[in-house]
């Protein structure tokens, strides 16, 4: 390993064709270390391009990296060396990387299933983006993904386009912070559980900060957005046993693997009667499509112990959804599987910018605690929802200390729509802006039990 190399001396040049910079590049990060570019300019990129451990690429000022297709259109600008063989890489820091995707919005799978960022990653710890940048980004394709990490840092990072900003599958220990999103999908993703093509990897997103960041609205709001800012998402699964019922995404343990039905949207329910144990691949069982995804029998999947603080939303959405898929592209939740419980969310100094009634978190899976501090709302419910994912969607308690409240008249603060759902609010130091503000909760068919120092509910 060299200490530091200048990606122009190995042929990365502006003037290069897309084959011509991948191959230099690619030499340039084979002998680890720092490499830098420093040439202003656009540079075209006609294939993948692989990181591995102890390596720094680092871009200056004036330098964009434009994929183009010279020889079939390819899904990552760069990913690391160890997700070809799901082995850890470490100790890796992109710099200033901005992307522009030009059209070549594709899913090709090529490298590994699941896995479909700009930039992506899977089983990589260690790891630093600072600076990255993508103004692009299409409908298929996220602009950051990363799956199975430990030690993350994404900072000063700024996103436009339809897909998602920052899409996140398992890991631990990690921190977004400085983020500019404008996206039509979600800013942010922490997704445990995912559609087959969505993660490479299940399980849980723990130990995280998510701060400093806009949800920004430079499309005037022209359409709804199918989005959140994040997107906070569940799941659980069961062992294969013979005659069970399964579906597109559907989740087994079988032989201390996990394995999912990779199929079409269709709606199509199958009857298993012969066992997923193949070790790698895709495998035709009773017309089902099992496709084998990680070799550790986790049997939930979700997110805890993460903080939100400082964020700021300017675009009228939803702004989190605590969230389980039910339908033809997944259901997050097997029938009869342990719950999953999301644990302890905290939501500190965030503000509501827009006008428009929206909920502040939509929420359909089970989650222990609700802690919220120090924010500014408007029209902004939290909402619990049931999916018919299960019977028993357990209780939740909420804390809100120090928030201010704008909105005119009464608001609806707590609404819930889940049989026997146990909800607990206590609220303090609260601020209330308008002297006609009061505040109601409506507890449907489950039960809201109150402490609380706002209009209408003391």
């Amino acid at each position: 390993m060299n200490g530091w190399a200048d990606a122009a001396d190995f042929g990365f040049l502006p003037e290069a064709t897309g084959l011509e910079n991948a191959r230099a590049l690619q030499e340039a990060l084979d002998r680890g270390g720092t490499v830098s570019v420093t040439r202003p300019g656009i540079y075209k990129l006609a294939r993948t391009v692989y990181i591995g451990s102890n390596t720094t690429l680092s871009f200056g000022n004036g330098i964009k990296v434009q994929k183009v297709d010279e020889t079939g259109p390819f899904s990552h600008v760069l990913l690391n060396k160890g997700a070809l063989t799901r082995t850890w890489d470490e100790h890796i820091s992109i710099e200033n990387l901005h992307i522009q995707v030009n059209g070549m919005d594709v899913r090709t799978f090529h490298d590994v299933f699941g896995l479909h960022g700009q930039l992506a990653l899977f089983y990589a710890r260690d790891v630093r983006i600072l600076g990255f940048r993508c103004m692009d980004v299409g409908t298929a394709q996220y602009g950051v993904h990363i799956c199975t990490f430990e030690d993350l840092l994404i900072q000063d990072v700024i996103i436009k386009g339809k897909k998602d900003g920052v899409h996140l599958g398992r890991g631990r220990r990690f921190r977004i912070s400085d983020g500019r999103f404008d996206t039509y999908d979600d800013a942010v993703a922490l997704n445990g559980h995912d559609y087959d093509v969505g993660n490479p990897e299940l399980g849980w997103i723990e130990e995280g900060t998510i701060e400093h960041c806009y949800d920004l609205s430079g499309d005037g709001e022209s359409k709804p957005c199918v989005g959140y800012f994040c997107r906070i998402l569940a799941g659980a699964w069961t062992d294969w046993r013979e005659g069970m019922e399964v579906q597109k995404s559907d989740t087994v343990v079988s032989e201390g693997r996990l394995y999912r039905v990779k199929a079409d949207p269709d709606g199509k329910s199958y009857i298993s009667m012969i066992r997923p144990v193949h070790e790698k691949g895709t495998v035709v069982l009773d017309g089902i499509p099992w496709t084998m995804v990680q070799r550790d029998p986790v049997y939930t999947a979700g997110v805890r112990n993460i903080t939100f603080r400082n964020i700021y939303l300017h675009k009228a959405r939803p702004a989190f959804s605590v969230h389980f898929d039910n339908d033809r592209f997944s259901r997050s939740y097997y029938p009869g599987a342990t719950v999953p419980r999301q644990e302890h969310l905290v939501f500190e100094q965030v503000r509501v910018l827009h006008s428009r009634p929206t909920p502040f978190l939509l929420i359909n899976t089970p989650v222990d605690m609700l802690t919220i501090l120090h924010s500014a709302f408007r029209d902004n419910v939290i909402r619990f929802t049931g999916n018919k994912a299960m019977e028993d969607y357990l209780p939740t308690a909420i804390q809100l200390t120090g928030c201010v409240f704008q909105q005119k008249g009464q608001m609806v603060l707590v609404e819930n729509e889940v049989e026997r759902k146990e909800i607990r609010l206590l609220t303090s130091a609260s601020v209330q802006m308008e002297e006609d503000f009061s505040a109601v909760v409506c507890p449907g068919p489950g039960t809201i039990r109150t402490a609380s120092d706002l209009k209408g509910l003391h």
